[in-house]
């Protein structure tokens, strides 16, 4: 009787084991697959910045975007951050300056339809005398996946970052 109490538990054991790793496995598939699709939406942002296409970086923002600043302790529609932004991918696009953006992640959340981004981005410039500016931002992305594009729903600018932390992302 003890026996097959033990047999019966062991095969429960094992089954429910068994099943843990099925689910595990599968969870890593898709946020493998998540990450994969956010890693080109950020190498679109990047790309989009570096070569001054405005029509390219505003397609990554969704339409009713909000900006939040933490440092100028504002929020707004990221549609009117757009207009405002739309002088510098001008000025990068005729070469009066070059502007790139990189992203490093400290956090990644979500499934197949959100994520939650958390991390820090270099926005550099340099300008006609070659003088280049770094500005290191913590920044969260939160963002929806419409009609299998991604598109960033709010970006939360929270405070300047240090060179130091952003190198500790590697």
């Amino acid at each position: 009787m003890i026996r097959n109490i033990k047999l019966t538990l062991t095969i429960c054991l094992v089954t429910v084991v068994s099943i843990i790793a099925e689910t595990t496995l599968a969870e890593t598939a898709h946020d493998n697959a998540r990450l994969t699709e956010l890693n080109k939406y950020w190498a679109e942002v990047s790309r989009a910045v570096n070569e001054g296409d405005f029509a390219g970086y505003k397609a990554t923002c969704h339409e009713e975007g909000v900006l939040v600043s933490g440092v100028r302790k504002m929020s707004q529609p990221l549609s009117e951050a757009l207009a405002r932004w739309e002088k510098e991918f001008t000025a990068t696009k005729s070469g009066k300056v070059e502007t790139s953006v990189e992203f490093r992640f400290s956090q990644r959340l979500g499934d197949t339809k959100t994520a939650h981004e958390t991390g820090i981005f270099r926005y550099s410039t340099v300008n006609l005398e070659g003088i280049r500016q770094d500005e290191y931002i913590h920044f969260e992305g939160l963002l929806v996946n419409k009609d299998g594009k991604w598109k960033i729903l709010m970006e939360y600018q929270k405070s300047i970052a240090t060179l130091e932390q952003w190198q500790a992302l590697k």
